[in-house]
């Protein structure tokens, strides 16, 4: 895990170093930031092997994409209701690892200091033929996953 120079967040660890730490820290979780239509149709990662089920909370609303004013409060929330509290490890998930960057921060300024990107996200970027999941992420790391 590394700690990018001036940022407020713990740092960006990859997909693996993630699955892993969720595996091996009982009180950790696994936020996805993306949105329910993203949930949907591209599919979510599995933690089922490790005892966990990742946390839903949208960090943008589609259509609009507009930044949601209440996330930190809905997802602290979902933290509470499935007993995760500071310093608790907070792994957080979107498409390709920027809106994850965000969330992680924005719950590092509210006081979760143990708050990580994900690097790549669920499907990293666009391969030579525009397609995601294949050269990184969580997909193209074959780490447990499932679609609706």
């Amino acid at each position: 895990m590394s700690r990018p120079t001036g940022e407020s967040y713990a740092g960006d660890v990859r997909p693996a170093n993630a699955f892993s730490s969720l595996a091996n820290e009982a009180k950790s979780a696994l936020v996805d930031v993306r949105t329910k239509a993203e949930w949907a149709y591209v599919g979510v990662a599995s933690l089922d092997s490790v005892g966990k089920t990742p946390i839903f909370v949208e960090w943008q609303g589609y259509p609009s994409m507009a930044v949601d004013g209440q996330f930190v409060e809905r997802l602290e929330r979902k933290l509470e209701e499935a007993a995760i509290e500071p310093p608790d490890s907070l792994f957080f998930l979107c498409r390709s690892g920027v809106r994850s960057k965000s969330a992680a921060i924005a719950m590092t300024e509210a006081g979760w200091l143990r708050c990580f990107n994900v690097t790549g996200g669920f499907e990293g970027p666009c391969d030579s033929h525009g397609h995601r999941g294949v050269i990184e992420g969580w997909k193209a790391n074959g780490l447990p996953w499932i679609q609706s």
